[in-house]
């Protein structure tokens, strides 16, 4: 038996914000297609001369790609969540660091998920909850 749930949509999202993250969205989906070898080599690109995101822009990004898209607001929608938001902010001239990796205790569980001021944003687990895989940081130059 499965227990019913609600997803949680941010309000008060701006529409200028929402429309920008419509914008998005598409790139996010098609990039979430890619392997992560080249996922990281687009965002690599996006990221150049971007200066870090701070937590608040991060939130924002990640608030508006959930209030307009219910596959990013889902619980298997982290992929593409984080891949908009990073797309998002790149928009206003910022880059969060854009992650993925597992969980750290069992069961394994892979998540992406985007950082600002190396904190995860608005995920609601501890910071050392998941241990990254790769990572893309503005000014960096390779992920791990």
């Amino acid at each position: 038996m499965t227990t019913p749930s609600a997803l949680e949509r941010p309000t008060g999202v701006p529409f200028t914000r929402r429309l920008a993250a419509r914008l998005v969205l598409t790139p996010a989906l098609v990039i979430a297609l890619l392997p992560p070898r080249w996922i990281r080599a687009v965002l690599h690109l996006a990221c150049r001369g971007a200066a870090p995101a701070t937590a608040t822009q991060a939130k924002n990004a990640r608030d508006a790609m959930c209030a307009v898209s219910l596959r990013c607001a889902g619980p298997k929608g982290c992929l593409p969540r984080s891949l908009g938001a990073a797309l998002l902010c790149r928009l206003g001239g910022s880059w969060p660091a854009w992650c993925t990796g597992v969980r750290v205790v069992p069961p394994f569980t892979a998540h992406a998920w985007i950082e600002a001021d190396g904190r995860p944003v608005d995920e609601g687990v501890p910071d050392d909850y998941f241990t990254r895989l790769i990572t893309v940081a503005p000014g960096s130059r390779s992920g791990r």
